[in-house]
Parts: C-alpha cells; sequence; structure tokens
C-alpha cells in the first residue's frame, strides 16, 4: 500500500508518540517489521494497546534512481485498553532520529 489510510471516523492526527522502550512487541523483530510498543506515551498522557486490529506496510521508489522500491512506514490499526481506536506508523527511514513513532489518526467516536 503507497496511499494513506483513510478511516471514515477518524481525525488526522500526525503527531509523535513517545514508546516505552521496555514494552516491545519483540516476536515482529524476527520478521523484519518493528516491533509495536504495547505502552506509549502521547500528549503526557499513557495509553496501552489491548489489540493490533491491523498491520500493512507503505512502500516508496529508492531515493538513488533505481526501480527498486523499499517499505517506508509500516501502519498499524490499534484499540487501548481505554477504548481508543489509532493508527499508528513507525518511519524507518526518520532523517533526524533514525526510527521514529507517530500517532497519525483517532477515530473521533472512540478518541479523547
Amino acid at each position: 500500500m503507497t496511499e494513506k489510510p483513510r478511516f471514515e471516523n477518524d481525525r488526522f492526527v500526525s503527531e509523535p508518540i513517545k514508546p516505552n522502550r521496555d514494552t516491545f512487541d519483540t516476536s515482529r523483530i524476527a520478521t523484519g517489521e518493528p516491533g509495536i510498543p504495547y505502552e506509549f506515551a502521547w500528549k503526557n498522557k499513557k495509553y496501552n494497546v489491548a489489540e493490533v486490529i491491523e498491520t500493512w506496510k507503505s512502500t516508496g521508489k529508492c531515493h538513488s534512481g533505481s526501480d527498486e522500491k523499499y517499505v517506508r512506514k509500516h501502519w498499524f490499526r490499534i484499540r487501548t485498553q481505554t477504548g481508543e481506536l489509532m493508527t499508528l506508523y513507525c518511519n524507518r527511514q526518520s532523517k533526524k532520529a533514525g526510527t521514529s513513532w507517530v500517532l497519525y489518526s483517532i477515530d473521533e467516536r472512540n478518541g479523547r
């Protein structure tokens, strides 16, 4: 998938989250994917992931001009323990600090 996800009731957020590094799902790392943090902070509030609903990847062309495609983002549709429905992504190509995590959107019906 190369397009941004669209969920009918979601509000676009696009803000960084701070993962709790002790809560990453290490089983995904063995497959070459980032391990989702099961606890993270956004706007000074902690959230705990109760369920990973869906995952997908977005790709982009090689920056050096070849025809190869590379995974740019790993996406996660999640539900938190307090009921929020959120879309997170891991940007593996962050120029500033390597891997970064972003809250892409939150469902307006359940979001706070």
